[in-house]
């Protein structure tokens, strides 16, 4: 389940990107790379397509492409910087729209989850008919869960269940509201179970407590999360998280 919750909507997102068809062939390539994940083909075609003449228009759109490939090759703050200058060259709303999403997505990844959510909800005031208003409400959704306010969390999450019931970000919604009032720390994700029980064994041999969540996908396929700890404070998550990533388990704090 690698990066689900930060790539929800990239797809929908490009759509309604790439409209001149001046550079077609090259803007194909970047979306293409895109969309298969491979950011760092993505980063280079984007930063050779800058290198030479481009409109407004399609400055802005393979630029936000380029910091969408900085975003999740973990150049965090470059990452940022880059969204910013497309939010603010951006000459068209979508664009606007998802540049100002990205911005909120680098402050959530650096863990700066106060300004994640002062982001999202001043992008809430100035677009409320946003094309993305699903995304937008579950980035407050999941930037209140880190900061513990749960109450808050489940009305935006119970909104979104109830308003975009045929989003991916309702499917998402849903999932978050099952999740308990604390952290935990994923280690793994699996469709067969028997690699989630071995990987459970494995842990208990190093001295860590693991457990199975199984959950169902939008398609209604099982899979099996493999998790650690049932922790009160996002602070004693990080510490677990750390832990666990220098024994070199993949790790992902919940929710």
């Amino acid at each position: 389940m690698k990066q689900t919750s930060l790539i929800s909507g990239i797809i929908f997102a490009i759509s309604f990107l790439f409209l001149s068809t001046a550079q077609a062939v090259t803007t194909n390539d970047i979306k293409t790379a895109i969309l298969k994940e491979d950011f760092d083909k993505a980063k280079e075609l984007s930063a050779s397509l800058l290198s030479g003449p481009l409109s407004e228009q399609e400055e802005g759109e393979v630029r936000y492409c380029l910091a969408l490939s900085e975003l999740y090759l973990g150049a965090h703050e470059k990452a940022l910087g880059t969204f910013k200058q497309v939010v603010q060259q951006a000459d068209s709303r979508d664009l606007y729209d998802q540049a100002s999403i990205g911005v909120v997505n680098a402050y959530y990844l650096m863990g700066n989850y106060d300004m994640a959510l002062n982001k999202a909800k001043i992008l809430l005031d100035q677009r409320p008919d946003s094309n993305f208003l699903s995304i937008i409400y579950l980035k407050i959704a999941r930037a209140n869960l880190k900061l513990t306010q749960w109450d808050q969390a489940r009305k935006v999450l119970r909104k979104i269940v109830e308003e975009f019931s045929g989003s991916l970000e309702a499917f998402t919604a849903k999932q978050l509201l099952e999740e308990k009032k604390y952290f935990t720390v994923q280690v793994g994700a699996f469709l067969d179970q028997k690699r989630a029980e071995k990987l459970v064994l494995e842990l208990k041999l190093k001295g860590q407590y693991g457990y199975i969540v199984e959950m169902t996908d939008k398609d209604g396929q099982k899979f099996y999360r493999v998790r650690i700890g049932e922790l009160t404070s996002l602070e004693k998550a990080k510490r677990l998280r750390t832990k666990l990533s220098d024994i070199g388990y993949p790790t992902i704090i919940y929710p």
